[in-house]
């Protein structure tokens, strides 16, 4: 029998396995030891960004994140509506209002002609305007961080990077050439959990170009904490460093980085080639934007709500290849029920038709093959 296909694994070899004994053996497994100041140093050094904190989680960064921006209760943030629930927990953190914005049809990222219609109207009708706006870079997929820091140049707020799932994405031509996501904003955030493109195990990254936020981010992530003789803490902090441990996976993950990301849009353009032609939806491919495909999501045609979605999903689990739907909007979350939301129907039609196909970094080519086949299969069945 073909062994199951998972949707998107851990690519773990001999120098992580090295590195992690390293860590053990010195004795320092904790938030001390040289693997997180060299961690720190040379995620840094890679995405262009002149500061770096190893953070617990993802979500650990963006809540420093909301804490540096200074989200008091009642603030207002502006969220991309779809996205994974964290990004908005990490403002409901700091009890902010969340503002939360639809998806562009075309890049799958926060539509900023619905935010910046928004922000012009408030500015002129004397409303409150966002305190931050975070803008998730969606499955690998820069969003428009240039326009983005421009209306955060003109209207006062801070940006955000949500860059979790869009670790090596760049843009290759117009402003932010050569640039990396996250490094964009004032802030960034990125994740290393287990199904990422590279892992800690569970961790994440802080990022800045501003000395002052990179040392209080620092701050703050060690519960506050003075270096005083007694245990002394000047403000309300957070347990938020990443261990010695996962920071040496992280550096030996990091130094096959490039390959990951290589091996990722090669998966992603052999689906293409495969579904071109078809009435499946393929993902954002849009000139200048060079995303890594962190999960390659498609829009299954037919039938209204998720029946399709599902449907597929459920034919593929039967060949034991795993998929996944796309997330349900913020909006449409019950804790969020209440928050005001621009649009919404793009996020809905992502969620009712996304679905999620396997792609992991060390997915072999046959592997692949029997998803296409199936998938195709699936299509000729119930679409043509």
């Amino acid at each position: 029998m073909a062994s199951r296909v998972p949707l998107a694994v851990p690519n773990i070899g001999e120098s992580e396995a090295k590195m992690v004994t390293d860590a053990v053996e010195s004795g320092f497994v904790s938030s001390v030891g040289r693997y997180v100041a060299e961690f720190e140093r040379q995620f840094a050094d890679y995405v262009g960004a002149k500061y770096a904190v190893a953070c617990s989680s993802g979500t650990a960064a963006l809540h420093l994140a909301m804490r540096l921006a200074d989200v008091q209760p009642g603030d207002l943030v502006a969220v991309s509506d779809f996205t994974f629930m964290a990004s908005a927990n990490a403002a409901s953190y700091q009890f902010a209002d969340l503002l939360l914005v639809d998806s562009s049809p075309d890049s799958w990222g926060m539509d900023l002609d619905l935010l910046e219609e928004e922000l012009r109207r408030r500015r002129t009708a004397g409303e409150v305007l966002p305190k931050a706006v975070e803008l998730v870079h969606i499955l690998g997929q820069p969003a428009d961080a240039h326009r983005a820091r421009l209306l955060a140049d003109e209207f006062g707020f801070l940006l955000v990077e949500d860059a979790a799932e869009a670790l090596g994405a760049t843009w290759s031509d117009g402003p932010l050439k050569g640039r990396h996501v996250g490094t964009v904003g004032h802030m960034g955030a990125f994740s290393f959990n287990g199904n990422k493109i590279m892992t800690t195990g569970g961790g994440g990254m802080f990022t800045t170009d501003d000395e002052d936020m990179a040392r209080r981010a620092k701050h703050l992530s060690t519960q506050a904490r003075l270096p005083d003789r007694g245990y002394l803490h000047d403000e309300i902090g957070f347990n938020y460093r990443l261990t010695n441990i996962a920071a040496a996976l992280g550096v030996a993950q990091l130094e096959r980085l490039d390959g990951f990301v290589e091996h990722k849009r090669a998966i992603a353009q052999r689906y293409n080639d495969a579904f071109a032609g078809t009435s499946i939806g393929l993902p954002p491919n849009l000139p200048n934007e060079e995303s890594t495909y962190w999960l390659y999501s498609v829009l299954v045609p037919g039938g209204e709500g998720t029946e399709s979605r599902d449907a597929l999903q459920d034919f593929l689990a039967e060949a034991d290849i795993e998929s996944r739907s796309l997330w349900r909007p913020l909006h449409m979350q019950p804790p969020l029920a209440h928050a005001p939301v621009l649009g919404g129907e793009v996020g809905a039609e992502l969620f009712s038709r996304g679905l999620s196909l396997p792609c992991s970094t060390d997915l072999t080519e046959s592997d692949q093959q029997r998803v296409i086949d199936r998938v195709l299969a699936w299509h000729a069945l119930n679409i043509e």
